[in-house]
C-alpha cells in the first residue's frame, strides 16, 4: 500500500489543488476588476478591457490551457472530454444550441422585444461566459472527474456536475459582492447545473459557452448599464471576438498537437 501514497498525493495536487488554486485566483480577479468597481453597472471602457484581458482571457482561458496540456500528457483527460471536437460536430452542436437559445430569448427576453439590447448584453458577458466554461468545466470539472474516475462513470458525472455547479454559483458573489444573499447564489447554482449537465452530455465547449452566455444575460440583465445595451459599443464587440478567436486558436493548437484515438471494441 505504501507506493500508492506518493501517487495519490501527486494526483491530488495535479487534479485538485492546482485547478482549485487557479479557480480561486480567477475569482479574486473578477472581484477586483469587476465586482468591487461595479463594472457592468458603469460605462468604463479602460476598466472593461483590463477585466477582459486579465480575468477572462489570461487567467480564464490561457492559464487552463497549460493545465490541460499536462493532463493530456498524464492521460487524465483527452481532447473529447474537454469539449474540443471535430468541426462538423461543433457546427451541428452550436447550430442546434443556437436555435434553442433563440427560442428561449423570444419568450424570456428580459429587455422585452429589444433583441438588440439582448445581443449587446450577450457580447458584453460572452468573454466571462467562455472563461467560466474553461475554468469550471474544462479545467476543474474534467480534473475532478478524473480524480474520482475509479468510482464509476455515474459517480464521476454526478460529482462533476455538483462541484462545478457550486463553483459557478460562487462567481455571483465575485461579480456582485453586494448581492451576498441566498437567492442569487441558488439561481446561479441552478444555471450551473443546467450548464454542467449540458457540458458533460454534449462535450462541446462552444455550445456550452453559448448556453452560459445566454443564461448570464437572463440573470444579470438588471445589473447592466443602459450605455452598454442601447449602443453599438465597439470595444465590447472587439473583446467578444477576441475571446472567441483565442478559443478557436486553442482548439486548433490542441487538435494539431494532441490527437485522441478511439480504440475499437472487440
Amino acid at each position: 500500500m505504501a507506493p500508492q501514497f506518493p501517487e495519490l498525493r501527486s494526483a491530488t495536487i495535479r487534479l485538485l489543488v492546482i485547478p482549485f488554486a487557479i479557480y480561486t485566483a480567477w475569482l479574486l480577479e473578477i472581484f477586483l476588476l469587476e465586482g468591487s468597481v461595479h463594472l457592468f453597472e458603469h460605462f468604463d471602457p479602460p476598466q472593461f478591457l483590463l477585466y477582459t484581458f486579465i480575468a477572462c482571457i489570461l487567467t480564464g482561458i490561457l492559464v487552463p490551457l497549460f493545465c490541460v496540456r499536462t493532463a493530456f500528457i498524464s492521460g487524465a483527460v483527452n481532447l473529447f472530454q474537454i469539449g474540443f471536437r471535430s468541426l462538423r460536430r461543433t457546427v451541428v452542436a452550436c447550430t442546434l444550441t443556437g436555435i434553442i437559445c433563440y427560442i428561449v430569448v423570444i419568450f424570456l427576453n428580459p429587455f422585452g422585444t429589444d433583441r438588440f439590447a439582448f445581443a449587446n448584453a450577450f457580447l458584453l458577458l460572452l468573454p466571462g461566459a467562455i472563461a467560466s466554461v474553461m475554468i469550471c468545466w474544462v479545467l476543474v470539472g474534467t480534473h475532478v472527474q478524473a480524480f474520482v474516475r475509479r468510482g464509476g462513470i455515474v459517480i464521476s458525472i454526478l460529482v462533476g456536475i455538483m462541484v462545478t455547479a457550486v463553483l459557478f454559483g460562487m462567481t455571483t458573489f465575485a461579480y456582485f459582492p453586494a448581492a451576498f444573499r441566498q437567492d442569487p447564489f441558488f439561481s446561479s447554482v441552478f444555471i450551473g447545473i443546467i450548464a454542467a449537465v449540458f457540458f458533460f452530455a454534449v462535450r462541446d465547449i462552444y455550445s456550452t459557452s453559448l448556453v452560459a452566455g445566454v443564461c448570464s444575460v437572463l440573470t444579470m440583465a438588471n445589473r447592466i448599464s443602459p450605455l452598454y445595451l442601447h449602443n453599438a459599443v465597439v470595444f465590447v464587440w472587439i473583446s467578444a471576438v477576441l475571446a472567441v478567436s483565442i478559443l478557436i486558436g486553442i482548439h486548433l493548437y490542441l487538435s494539431r498537437n494532441y490527437v485522441t484515438l478511439k480504440v475499437p471494441r472487440n
